[in-house]
């Protein structure tokens, strides 16, 4: 796999909540003139790529969890309250804790800006 590409409605804020809460780094970023559209380039510990774009006339797109597509973006942790406790401190919800009845790991899902499904599991 070598990325994954999110289009947002609302460029700063997504920038804010991808680099400020969640952690990433900007590695570079672009304004495309042509296309009136930012797009910059996020890692996590050099390990994943998101790809943020602008459109402003991009459609939007009805997502949950468990909805048909792309079901959602899973992040791993080795403390899962320790991961909550910090990102609640940013403002961020979460639905309910789960335990994954196949491996008995807790994990749970909260959102990103435009509704992004998002997950935590407990490595």
């Amino acid at each position: 796999m070598h990325d994954i590409a999110i289009i947002d409605s609302d460029y700063a804020r997504s920038k804010h909540f991808c680099c400020h809460v969640l952690g990433f780094m900007l590695i570079c970023e672009h304004y495309r003139a042509a296309r009136d559209s930012w797009k910059e380039d996020l890692v996590l510990r050099g390990d994943y790529l998101i790809e943020l774009f602008s459109f402003l006339s991009a459609l939007r797109r009805l997502s949950r969890p468990e909805a048909q597509g792309l079901c959602h973006l899973v992040f791993s942790v080795a403390d899962i309250y320790r991961a909550i406790s910090s990102l609640e401190a940013d403002g961020v919800a979460f639905e309910p804790l789960r335990v994954d009845v196949l491996i008995s790991k807790e994990f749970t899902f909260f959102t990103a800006p435009d509704r992004l499904p998002l997950e935590l599991y407990e490595a």
